[in-house]
């Protein structure tokens, strides 16, 4: 997914397809575009929160 493709994910999508990401072990590249893309919003603070809700 190019960073534009991205910009059009709601918050909770983006923060959904990261988790999702990790639990696939997929590539570490696109892992770390979607944790760009976290910090580019500043939304770091949800992904711990997330964590919580979902364990």
């Amino acid at each position: 997914m190019c960073d534009s493709g991205m910009k059009q994910l709601s918050d909770s999508l983006l923060l959904q397809s990261y988790h999702k990401a990790i639990e696939l072990n997929l590539s570490e590249e696109f892992i770390e575009q979607i944790k760009l893309e976290i910090k580019k919003r500043s939304i770091q603070h949800l992904v711990d929160k997330h964590i919580s809700q979902v364990g």
